[in-house]
C-alpha cells in the first residue's frame, strides 16, 4: 500500500466539529467562535489529545479563508529564548490583521519549554498587543507555565481520548483506507496508544504498510510493544520464584520487540495496576519499580536493573513462603 500523505495530517480536524474526544472543550470553543472573539487561551494535556488540532480548527472557524494570513504557529521547544519573544513574536503581534479579521492569533506549541525569562517577556507582550493579537499556548505540563501567564489565559485541560471515541474514528479511517482492522487489532491500538490519538493513527498506518489485514500481532510488532499477557507471565514467573525463567522470557521480549528499559518499566507498571495481585503486594512492586525507573533515568544499565527487579520479585516469593510456614 503506497501512501503519499501521513495519515495524522490527512485526518487532522479542519473544523471544531471534527475534533474527537473533547466534547466539553469543543462546545466552549464554539461559543467563542459564535461571538467572533476569544481571550488568550492555554491548552494543557497529554500528547496526542488534540491541542494543536483544536487551535488550528478554532482559527479556521473564526477567520475562514484568510486564516493563514492571521495565524502563525511556533514551536517553543525549538525557539525558547527571550530573543524570540522580543523579536519574532513581537514583530508578528504588532502588525495589523489582514482581510477584515479583528485580530491575529499566535499559537505557541510546547510553551512549557520556554525559559522563565522568555515567559516573563511574553507576559508583557500579551498585554501590549491584546487589541490586535491573541495568544494560544499549548503545553503538556501547565505547572511549568508561570502564574502571571496562566492568570491572563482561559485554561483548557485536555484529557486522554476515550476508548469509544478512538475506536469510532479508527474504524472510520480503516474503512476509508480500505484496510481490514480486526477486533483484536483495534484493542491493541487502544492499548499501545494509551489515549494518544496521534500515536494510534501512526501505528495504524505503519501496520497497513505490511498488509491490508491488521491484527493485534502486527500492531504490537510495528510499535515494539509487548503483549500484556507476556508481561503478566513474566511477573507471575518471578513472583513464584522462577527467576531464571522470568529472565529468559524478558530477554526474549527485549530481542523480539526491540524494547528499551523505559518501555518495559512503563508496561510493567500498567500490568501491575491492572492485575489481580493483592493490594499490599502491588504497593511493594510499584515502589521498587519506581526505584528502577529513577535509576534508568539517571543512566544505569537497563539489563542489570531489570534483572535486579525480577530478582527482587523472586525474593518476595521466599518471604511469603516463610510467612505461610
Amino acid at each position: 500500500m503506497l501512501e503519499s500523505e501521513i495519515w495524522v495530517e490527512k485526518y487532522r480536524p479542519r473544523t471544531l466539529d471534527e475534533v474527537v474526544g473533547q466534547d466539553n472543550i469543543v462546545q466552549r470553543l464554539k461559543g467563542y467562535v459564535s461571538r467572533k472573539n476569544i481571550p488568550h487561551l492555554l491548552f494543557s494535556g497529554p500528547p496526542g489529545t488534540g491541542k494543536t488540532a483544536s487551535a488550528i480548527a478554532l482559527t479556521r472557524d473564526l477567520f475562514g479563508d484568510v486564516w493563514r494570513d492571521n495565524f502563525i504557529e511556533m514551536n517553543a521547544s525549538d525557539e525558547r529564548g527571550i530573543d524570540v519573544v522580543r523579536h519574532k513574536i513581537k514583530e508578528f503581534a504588532r502588525t495589523a490583521p489582514i482581510g477584515g479579521a479583528p485580530f491575529k492569533i499566535i499559537f505557541l506549541d510546547e510553551a512549557d519549554a520556554l525559559t522563565a525569562d522568555a515567559q516573563a517577556a511574553l507576559r508583557r507582550t500579551m498585554e501590549m498587543y491584546s487589541r490586535i493579537c491573541r495568544f494560544i499556548l499549548s503545553c503538556n505540563y501547565v505547572s511549568r507555565i508561570i502564574e502571571p501567564i496562566q492568570s491572563r489565559c482561559a485554561v483548557f485541560k485536555f484529557r486522554p481520548i476515550s476508548e469509544e471515541a478512538m475506536k469510532e474514528r479508527l474504524l472510520e479511517i480503516a474503512k476509508n483506507e480500505g484496510i481490514n482492522l480486526t477486533d483484536d487489532g483495534l484493542d491493541a491500538l487502544i492499548y499501545v496508544s494509551g489515549g494518544d490519538f496521534r500515536k494510534a493513527i501512526n501505528a495504524l498506518q505503519g501496520a497497513a504498510a505490511f498488509g491490508e489485514r491488521i491484527d493485534a500481532e502486527s500492531i504490537f510488532q510495528i510499535t515494539a510493544t509487548a503483549r500484556p499477557e507476556e508481561l503478566k507471565e513474566i511477573l507471575d514467573l518471578a513472583l513464584n520464584g522462577n527467576f531464571l525463567e522470568a529472565r529468559d522470557k524478558l530477554e526474549m521480549l527485549l530481542v523480539e520487540y526491540g524494547m528499551s528499559g523505559e518501555d518495559v518499566v512503563s508496561q510493567l507498571f500498567r500490568e501491575i495496576i491492572s492485575s489481580n495481585f493483592d493490594e499490599r503486594l502491588k504497593v511493594v512492586m510499584i515502589d521498587k519499580l519506581g526505584e528502577v525507573d529513577f535509576r534508568l533515568t539517571e543512566g544505569s544499565n537497563e539489563r542489570i536493573q531489570l534483572d535486579a527487579y525480577l530478582a527482587y520479585l523472586s525474593t518476595l516469593y521466599s518471604r511469603r513462603k516463610k510467612e505461610k510456614e
